[in-house]
């Protein structure tokens, strides 16, 4: 195990290090989560999408690790909120609430808003599954007038996922309803017609 996390800081090259982080991955030992989540901050897409596959794979035992959000490697923070949502693990709902709503890079808002949708509420018990969906709603149903035609996307995907809870479908099939008559942006538009039709 020290030998596959030492070749990780030891590589001299991209192709070494993305070699590096698939031996280390492949051994799915939950040890490696510290590694795999520096992984993210080395600039190296490649290898940053093998660490997200390892980490989302290991699950929910990666949470709190992930959780601990780099404040300064943009690029780090993006996997790691990815990672969060592909995971799906209700622990997130915070991270993703304040993400979805300030994060200064679209893409990592994005990624949040979509991740918000599709959480595992019934991890949760049932006020604390109330009180969650009903937290990611209202997050989801404020961006939905933000002024990035791509965050207001995001927001429909978001909330397209979240109305597979009863409690919730209501109010977002009546802001869909409401989207489709006053967003200016084609494609947001477009997508709210596909969340009707699935």
């Amino acid at each position: 195990m020290d030998e596959l996390i030492r070749a990780i800081a030891t590589a001299e090259t991209p192709y070494q290090l993305v070699t590096a982080v698939k031996n280390l991955a492949a051994i799915k030992d939950t040890s490696a989560i510290p590694t795999l989540i520096a992984v993210f901050g080395y600039n190296n897409p490649e290898a940053a999408i093998v660490a997200a596959a390892a980490l989302t794979e290991l699950g929910e035992v990666a949470v709190p690790q992930l959780l601990n959000l780099d404040d300064y490697n943009y690029g780090a923070r993006a996997y790691s909120i990815r990672t969060l949502a592909a995971i799906a693990d209700p622990r997130a709902l915070d991270v993703l609430i304040d993400t979805t709503l300030t994060d200064f890079a679209p893409s990592v808002r994005r990624a949040a808003a979509k991740g918000l949708g599709n959480l595992q509420w019934h991890k949760l018990d049932i006020v604390a599954s109330e009180i969650a969906t009903n937290r990611a709603l209202e997050t989801l149903m404020c961006i939905c007038e933000d002024t990035d035609w791509s965050i207001r996307y995001a927001a429909v995907v978001g909330l397209q996922a979240l109305a597979k809870v009863a409690t919730v479908r209501s109010p977002i099939f009546a802001k869909f309803a409401s989207m489709l008559t006053k967003d200016t942006e084609k494609a947001v538009r477009a997508r709210i017609q596909l969340a009707y039709s699935q």
